[in-house]
């Protein structure tokens, strides 16, 4: 466990991503198996314990310690398992120190009513920095600035070979990952995995800006409409289909009515919508079926799953992901001629001529119901990650609105003493603010300790971590789309809000209406 603390300690507070790289690296070389497998879950985000929740975790530490204390403590922190970690009394020489798959392993076997027991017995053979981290593994929130792409970046180089290799790898594993480190290290073949219906990684674009546009040699790329879904990757290998988001989690049984009736063998690459005789519907009405697991088929009836597709990546066991776009295009609609799959349809090609043609379809692509274009590279393999020069997504520009900043927030991490996460409203008719959104980026860190100091000093309430300050400081708050909800008082939902600009200049009074952002929806 001490190997395991030091080093999420020392990524917490290593902003550079090449030192992560070796710090994680090193980490792979000098610690055993299965302790160095159970980290990379960790890292990766792979680990759950039902049986440890914050809940829980409170009510260990208030035993401990006087609960007032450990109460104005948490709310000055804004960290659980830090404030914790400090608070819990020291009882050094009652056990012995874990080690990490110790940790994982006996919590993986235990019963809830068990968890505080061993919890407790583990932080008293801890230091300070170890009970940190024992709490952040068993919560799940590491945040120690380690994506899940930057651990297997890590894992690729240490073992010499191309994240891609890994990444073709990944779903077909478990942790601890020993045959995974026994290949990386020389010791055995690399895992078979092939006769799963496994996740491949995807292809994905890099932004593209206006001005970039015209200095784009046209004539060797395709173009698509960019629809306002999720993306989505369909698996049908052996009877067996499941459905992965673009991050390789399993979504499919949120949408059993797409994955039912499946005749084909193929790996299929497209976007996740609810459509009614085609038609896409607003992004929030797919919202309400993620992450529902078992759907009602009411819900499935009135909120119909499709998906469109995009490109074809295997074929009846035929790996098409070496092929040019062209190629694997004309394969998609013959696929798709001979196979006709129910809620599935193709995404159409669209036809421009020129750069002046492409930005006019880009500025009406609000209007059509879509995000912008995909422009394709004819000549592109399909390639893992995100390779330059072969896909651009050309999105329609940002809606932005001044509103108000109504409570505020402690961070996570790094931020964590800071108050970082900001909720923001809109006037009503009768001049009085609603929330409409919450937001934590788009702002420097020097912009950020200025917010900071604002919300300290301009506040007039408190909710536990969260702060209500005066209605005195607007924020331009830019989003993709603005949506109708029952769920917010207000009605309406942004999506992708983030902060594009502090209004130090602007008085609250003329930040916008609601009426405003009622009138986007249209």
């Amino acid at each position: 466990m001490r190997d395991f603390a030091e080093l999420l300690d020392r990524l917490v507070f290593t902003p550079r991503r090449s030192i992560k790289l070796r710090l994680i690296g090193d980490y792979f070389a000098r610690v055993p198996d299965p302790d160095r497998g159970w980290a990379l879950a960790a890292l990766t985000g792979g680990l759950t314990f039902p049986g440890a929740k914050p809940a829980m975790i409170r009510a260990l530490i208030e035993e401990r310690c006087d609960p007032v204390l450990f109460r104005w403590s948490y709310d000055y922190v804004g960290d659980l398992a830090e404030t914790a970690a400090l608070l819990w009394p020291e009882r050094r020489g009652a056990n012995r120190e874990p080690g990490l798959a110790e940790v994982v392993e006996t919590l993986q076997e235990a019963g809830r009513t068990e968890v505080p027991t061993l919890l407790a017995g583990w932080l008293d053979a801890l230091d300070p920095t170890g009970r940190w981290a024992l709490l952040k593994l068993i919560t799940g929130g590491l945040r120690v600035g380690v994506s899940e792409r930057l651990a297997k970046t890590a894992l690729a180089s240490f073992g010499g070979q191309d994240a891609g290799a890994i990444e073709e790898l990944w779903h077909g594993l478990r942790p601890p990952y020993d045959d995974l480190f026994a290949w990386l290290e020389g010791r055995a073949p690399q895992p078979e995995v092939a006769e799963a219906a496994l996740f491949r990684p995807l292809m994905l674009a890099h932004p593209l800006e206006e001005a970039e546009v015209d200095a784009l040699p046209l004539g060797e790329f395709l173009a698509e409409w960019k629809w306002d879904g999720i993306r989505a990757q369909l698996v049908a290998h052996k009877g067996e289909c499941r459905l992965f988001s673009r991050t390789g989690e399993d979504i499919g049984p949120a949408f059993p009515d797409l994955l039912q009736n499946i005749g084909f063998d193929a790996v299929l690459d497209g976007e996740l919508l609810v459509a009614r005789e085609g038609a896409p519907a607003p992004f929030n009405e797919l919202q309400t079926r993620l992450g529902r697991k078992a759907p009602t088929a009411k819900l499935q009836r009135s909120h119909p799953a499709h998906l469109r597709l995009y490109d074809l990546l295997i074929d009846a066991g035929e790996d098409l992901r070496h092929l040019t776009f062209s190629e694997r295009r004309a394969r998609l609609e013959a696929w798709y001629a001979r196979h006709r799959p129910a809620l599935m349809d193709l995404s159409e090609l669209v036809v421009v001529e020129n750069h002046a043609e492409l930005k006019r379809l880009r500025r009406e692509a609000r209007t059509s119901g879509v995000e912008g274009l995909m422009l394709k590279r004819a000549a592109s393999p399909y390639l893992a990650g995100r390779p330059k020069g072969h896909w651009y997504k050309f999105k329609r520009d940002a809606l932005t609105v001044d509103a108000v900043l109504m409570y505020a927030q402690r961070g996570h991490g790094r931020r964590s003493s800071l108050f970082s996460d900001y909720t923001f409203g809109a006037w009503t008719e009768e001049g009085t603010l609603v929330p409409i959104g919450k937001a934590y980026s788009g702002f420097t860190d020097s912009e950020l300790k200025r917010l900071d100091k604002w919300v300290r000093d301009h506040t007039v309430d408190r909710f536990g971590p969260v702060r209500a300050v005066e209605p005195g400081l607007v924020l331009e708050v830019a989003f993709d789309a603005v949506q109708p909800s029952s769920r917010h008082k207000s009605g309406i939902a942004l999506r992708f809000p983030r902060i594009a600009r502090i209004r130090w200049d602007k008085p609250a009074g003329e930040a916008d209406p609601l009426e405003r952002l009622r009138a986007m929806i249209a």
